[in-house]
């Protein structure tokens, strides 16, 4: 363990939760990290379906104008169809034109509850739709337990359900960016931990290093957002994240929250629009964090389900059904929408008022395990039982 490294494991000490094992980072692996946005997002003022009347007719006071040729402020027309919300224009705008992100509309669950719970857990624990959960078992963890060379982490305050039922996966909060890296109580918990580990030698000698750590850390945390100072949280965790995941995990997932508009939404400017522009720039600075493992790199962006189609009457939406999911990485054949799509009409809504799901969570899932770490049938089926996999060409 040379000292860069060691410094990158002891920035991530304090609020690490494992069974005691150091892991090393899997250089030639794939790195897959998921991005949950927790209280289901309005994708459709996100990815705009521009070409829709039934769009502009529903959404008399939210919706997202249409492209106009050769400006430079607008949404941004992806195709005939769909544009680009102009808050996004500089980050994911950047990337898709790159070839690094696709998106896949009419995505997500089969559940219909529209409650965040329980479809956030449907979500996170990947089984079939038919029989008895089990919350001992989520996706991730049953990932985790198939690959090999392959360290997990949860970027999470605590284990996410996802993770839960593998042993030894970390999870990390990144909510204490600039303080001390290790206190002595714990300095003496973990010398201890590790004193007869082959790099417990290493590890008490790089206790003096914390106040370096600390002033490292916050250093990549200004360098991976290209030079500008922001106390937003999620694009000061993603440069965290991908300090972390560029020199020592292959599977990570975070939780963002703040997605839940009922009331005031915006258009191309207001709540939903700040949020977007936040989470753009925070994928952005991950993306240019991750250096040269950025092009065996995907990232998953999903969220519970999507929002009603038609506004409301407080100039929000409501919980609704389909969404759509970011696919975004080197290692990724973007620029384009993938999956099956229906023409936005009224009679194509799901129950009259949502996206329908035509590209199932679980397909999703298991298209990209599959083609990112060469899965046989017998290994996808542990992971998603029943789940035939979406080959979507995305990886």
């Amino acid at each position: 363990m040379n000292r860069r490294h060691l410094v990158a494991t002891l920035a991530s000490l304090p609020a690490l939760a494992c069974a005691g094992r150091l892991y090393a980072a899997g250089r030639d692996s794939a790195r897959f990290l998921l991005v949950f946005l927790r209280g289901g997002y309005d994708c459709a003022s996100l990815l705009v379906p521009y070409s829709s009347d039934f769009y502009y007719a529903a959404r008399p006071r939210i919706a997202i104008p249409r492209p106009v040729p050769g400006s430079a402020s607008g949404a941004v027309a992806l195709d005939g169809a769909w544009a680009l919300a102009p808050c996004v224009r500089d980050t994911l705008g950047e990337l898709y034109a790159r070839g690094q992100l696709a998106f896949v509309p009419f995505a997500g669950s089969e559940d219909t509850s529209r409650s965040h719970f329980e479809t956030q857990d449907t979500l996170e624990l990947g089984q079939p739709p038919s029989g008895v959960r089990d919350f001992r078992s989520g996706v991730l963890a049953r990932l985790s337990g198939v690959l090999t060379g392959v360290a997990p982490i949860a970027f999470t305050d605590s284990l996410p359900l996802a993770f839960r039922g593998h042993a030894d996966i970390p999870n990390i909060s990144l909510r204490s960016a600039g303080r001390t890296a290790i206190d002595p109580r714990q300095a003496a918990v973990l010398e201890g931990m590790y004193a007869h580990h082959p790099l417990g030698a290493a590890v008490a000698d790089g206790f003096e290093l914390r106040q370096e750590v600390a002033r490292t850390l916050q250093e990549e945390m200004a360098a991976s957002s290209r030079g500008a100072v922001t106390t937003k949280g999620f694009e000061l965790e993603a440069a965290r994240m991908a300090h972390l995941m560029r020199e020592q995990y292959g599977l990570g997932f975070v939780d963002v929250g703040g997605w839940d508009t009922h009331v005031n939404q915006g258009a191309t400017a207001g709540t939903l629009a700040t949020n977007l522009d936040s989470l753009g720039r925070g994928l952005r600075a991950f993306a240019d964090g991750m250096g040269d493992e950025w092009r065996r790199t995907v990232v998953l962006v999903v969220s519970e389900f999507g929002r009603t189609f038609r506004e409301n009457g407080n100039g929000g939406t409501d919980h609704g059904h389909g969404s759509v999911y970011w696919v975004l990485g080197g290692a990724v054949r973007g620029g384009r929408i993938a999956g099956s799509q229906v023409p936005i009409v009224p009679g194509s809504l799901f129950q009259d008022r949502d996206y329908p799901v035509l590209n199932p969570y679980r397909g999703v899932l298991a298209g990209l395990f599959r083609t990112l770490w060469d899965l046989t049938p017998a290994q996808l089926e542990r992971i998603l039982p029943g789940a035939p996999a979406l080959d979507l060409g995305l990886a």
